[in-house]
């Protein structure tokens, strides 16, 4: 299995997934200014949408979408224990998959990292914050995970809470999440995780800035 990736984006998850599972898994990094692969390969060519998370399964199929991706790891290796089994169990794992990728991640998320977004988009964004993450602060009272053992869908939120670093958005506000959030990353597959891409997105914001410098008409 190949994962199509752009460091501590919400292609984490899926990361963070394939380590609790144990995976053997290979991992393109792609540049998310210019869709470039590692390699210098036009990403396009695998998405045409330049857009990660992206898999390449084992047989050849391509597969693109957070929560679909999600779903075929946690189906891919069922004993890692990665999404229930019961049909209620199931459809709770995607209720949840659904909220993180469009109340949190699209909604309130993207608006906020989006460096051309006007001040008013950012301010409409930011009006959703209190009720989203209240609702997420009321479900996680009393609980270790979304559902009831770690799932694609902790993995996910966990990717999308990590940006609250660069974001208007203070967890403190919300202790229940903020004390999820750091339990989770105390977990060895997250830990791993995001020290590892840690080091790549450093590279990567020195890459983008090499770059600016090469393309400015005054270049020192």
């Amino acid at each position: 299995m190949q994962l199509y990736f752009s460091p501590l984006s919400c292609s984490l998850a899926t990361r963070i997934s394939l380590y609790e599972a144990g995976a053997k898994a290979t991992f393109v990094e792609v540049d998310p200014k210019t869709k470039l692969t590692e390699d210098g390969k036009d990403f396009r060519e695998v998405h045409p949408l330049g857009l990660v998370p992206t898999v390449r399964t084992d047989g050849g199929d391509v597969l693109t979408e957070n929560a679909a991706i999600l779903q075929y790891v946690a189906s891919a290796f069922p004993d890692a224990n990665l999404a229930p089994n019961d049909t209620l169990g199931r459809t709770r794992l995607q209720q949840w998959l659904c909220f993180i990728g469009t109340e949190l991640h699209k909604s309130l998320f993207v608006p906020l990292l989006d460096k051309k977004a006007p001040a008013e988009v950012k301010s409409y964004a930011l009006e959703k914050e209190a009720s989203r993450l209240g609702y997420l602060e009321k479900h996680l009272t009393g609980r270790e995970f979304l559902l009831d053992q770690f799932s694609v869908a902790d993995a996910y939120l966990l990717a999308v809470l990590n940006w609250t670093a660069v974001v208007p958005i203070d967890l403190a506000n919300y202790p229940v999440v903020q004390a999820y959030a750091n339990r989770l990353r105390e977990r060895p597959s997250i830990a791993k995780a995001i020290a590892e891409e840690r080091v790549l997105y450093a590279r990567e914001l020195a890459r983008h800035a090499s770059q600016a410098r090469s393309a400015s008409p005054i270049n020192p």
